[in-house]
């Protein structure tokens, strides 16, 4: 049976709303959380951001058996990785081990901030190989010297890490991702539901003698009681999404993402994302994750205003129409 999370949008919801809907989620039924980690919204409208870290060690404790995740994390510009590396442990012990580290290989948006510079594609990935080595090393409990060809670790330890290995997601977008990340990686994410993906990945851990494992999407959708209503939230809020990660990744503003999505039409995003009351509508979205092979997919629930009512009354409900797929 594939499990279904709920997603904590930091980029339309304060921390506090964050975290009250975090246990309104688990409430209502979902099996996992994850939650995004940035340091700009995409676009002005949609208004927020906090720390997602410190958002999510409230959720631990405000919560109690939904699994949490990052989704997700850049281990190699604004974070190093021997940082994330003390986070994910902290948080694992936190959450009672329910925390998998969903990591990937960045957006400028986020990343450009510290005053790095920002890397092509392949040195991203390159950058991100180097710091799943030094993630999984700090978390064996071992003191760790390191000098690699992006980043430098000298005499680090991690004091208090879970009994439990802290398991690892990674965001891929093809081949060259799925060679470098299937075989280092616990689970797969990716945000199209694309089953050459899933295929590819599957295949690669095989050929290197390991188990299958999860596969993690994400769809947003925009529950409304009025359809025009929630088109017009979803084009205000999501108009940037149809934009593809090679486009997302390199922009480095929300003025960017404002720009980049100006001619984007209601009706693009209408078809796009499933919007309006209708709950047969909107789990019939969730379809081609699942027919593409997916195991996990959480749902993305558009706009802050709509989370109390969405949480209370339609997700229960909504559940078990996806669930029924």
């Amino acid at each position: 049976m594939p499990n279904f999370g709920y997603t904590l949008m930091t980029e339309q919801s304060g921390p506090r709303d964050l975290v009250r809907y975090a246990v309104a989620a688990e409430q209502a039924g979902f099996d996992f959380e994850v939650s995004s980690d940035h340091f700009s919204p995409w676009i002005k409208e949609m208004g927020h951001s906090p720390y997602a870290w410190t958002m999510l060690g409230a959720v631990a404790q405000a919560t109690s058996k939904v699994e949490l995740m990052t989704y997700v994390t850049c281990p190699t510009t604004r974070y190093h990785p021997a940082i994330v590396a003390q986070k994910a442990a902290t948080l694992a012990l936190l959450s009672d081990n329910r925390f998998i580290l969903g990591l990937g290989s960045g957006e400028n948006l986020n990343e450009h901030v510290v005053g790095a510079p920002w890397p092509v594609a392949r040195v991203r990935q390159e950058m991100l190989v180097e710091a799943l080595h030094i993630i999984r090393a700090l978390h064996s409990g071992d003191q760790l010297s390191w000098q690699g060809d992006h980043f430098s670790v000298e005499s680090a330890k991690i004091w208090d890490i879970p009994e439990e290995p802290i398991e690892i997601g990674v965001a891929v977008s093809g081949d060259s991702s799925i060679a470098k990340f299937a075989p280092l990686a616990d689970h797969l994410i990716a945000v199209e539901p694309d089953a050459a993906l899933v295929q590819g990945w599957d295949s690669t851990r095989s050929a290197s003698g390991l188990p299958g494992n999860r596969k993690v999407g994400q769809i947003p959708i925009c529950w409304g009681p009025d359809k025009d209503a929630a088109v017009m939230r979803a084009h205000e809020l999501f108009r940037w999404f149809g934009g593809g990660w090679h486009v997302n990744a390199d922009l480095p503003t929300p003025i960017a993402f404002d720009a980049a999505s100006q001619f984007v039409t209601q009706d693009d995003v209408a078809e796009s994302i499933a919007c309006g009351p209708d709950l047969d509508a909107l789990a019939e979205s969730v379809k081609p994750f699942l027919e593409a092979g997916f195991t996990d997919v959480a749902i993305v629930q558009v706009g802050d205003e709509s989370q109390d009512q969405f949480l209370a009354e339609i997700a229960p409900a909504l559940l078990a129409k996806i669930r029924a797929l």
